[in-house]
């Protein structure tokens, strides 16, 4: 028997055994699985998700004033599919990833998917990946990318094309990533966020406790690296209007934050909220003036609601009117 290469796609008369039927099987072409040739799916409809003529920061400032300022982190961990009922296979995976979307796609700002929990089942992983991402666009939310990229030169530049070019099935609003090989490295990244209008979170003060041994080094100039990325990010977004489109990434865990110069023009990304301690009341607190820009980030604190998807908004609503009555 003549194996096929590593990669390449089966022969027109090469029949493989059908799926076996299950719950996940919710629709005609399943979440995840690519459709046939013939296949032709009706064009994206215009909206908040067509970013070639508004940049990130400008949709995501009307999203936020439209439907609230809350991310909702899509993470399917091991433990949570388990809590759900599902395998900890690529059907529980899309199982789990097409509730969330159906749920809260059209009610919330943000989703910030972490690609980690979809990389580990492989290709599989990444076609549910890819599905997620454009029914969520499809549905007007926005999609920030949470795979904290950070490397130098031609790597750094494919990083960007993977996540920032406008012709790639993972073309997402935004991507998070890492500065610390320096923030000049994050060149190519900026450079195509701007001309694709899609916006990037860089790093800066994280929830992480470990975080603060890199973040708060201090410099020979007497800046911390955290200010440094903040001073650096206040001038990608400067006369930006009426959002930046370069945000940082503040721990909403931090406490008094009053020593750093958050007013970076541009959206700072607050996780914490819900299962790490920080609770809405505590934006204003953390944040101070900055804090109309913040987008606080909730995961389990949502998504241990589901499978129910009336539970799953509910939930992301309760925490949404909590951060509206603890900015107003």
């Amino acid at each position: 028997m003549i194996q096929e290469p590593f990669g390449a796609r089966p022969s027109p008369d090469h029949h493989p055994s059908p799926r076996p039927s299950g719950p996940q099987d919710s629709s005609a072409i399943p979440f995840g699985v690519r459709p046939s040739p013939d296949h032709h799916p009706s064009p994206r409809p215009s909206g908040p998700q067509d970013s070639s003529a508004i940049p990130f920061g400008a949709r995501l400032r009307r999203a936020m004033d439209e439907r609230g300022p809350l991310c909702v982190g899509i993470d399917p961990h091991a433990s949570l599919l388990a809590d759900w009922g599902l395998n900890d296979d690529v059907a529980g995976l899309a199982r789990f990833t097409r509730t969330v979307v159906e749920a809260l796609g059209e009610t919330v700002a943000l989703f910030k998917p972490q690609s980690a929990f979809f990389e580990r089942f492989g290709s599989r992983g990444l076609a549910v990946l890819e599905t997620a991402v454009e029914e969520a666009r499809e549905r007007g939310a926005l999609v920030l990318m949470d795979a904290k990229r950070g490397d130098i030169g031609s790597t750094m530049a494919a990083y960007a094309e993977t996540y920032l070019h406008k012709d790639s099935p993972l073309f997402s609003d935004a991507l998070t990533v890492s500065p610390y090989l320096g923030y000049g490295s994050l060149r190519p990244a900026v450079d195509l966020a701007r001309e694709s209008g899609a916006g990037l979170f860089v790093l800066a003060l994280t929830s992480n406790p470990e975080g603060a041994e890199v973040q708060r080094a201090v410099r020979e100039d007497g800046r911390t690296l955290a200010a440094t990325m903040l001073g650096h990010l206040a001038a990608e977004n400067a006369g930006a209007e009426p959002l930046g489109s370069f945000g940082a990434v503040v721990g909403a865990t931090l406490g008094d934050l009053s020593s750093f110069d958050l007013a970076i023009n541009g959206p700072l990304l607050a996780p914490g909220i819900g299962a790490q301690g920080a609770t809405p009341a505590d934006l204003p607190k953390v944040f101070g003036d900055a804090v109309r820009n913040v987008v606080p980030s909730v995961s389990r604190g949502v998504l241990r609601h589901g499978p129910d998807t009336a539970a799953l908004r509910a939930a992301a609503d309760r925490f949404a009117g909590e951060v509206r009555t603890a900015l107003d």
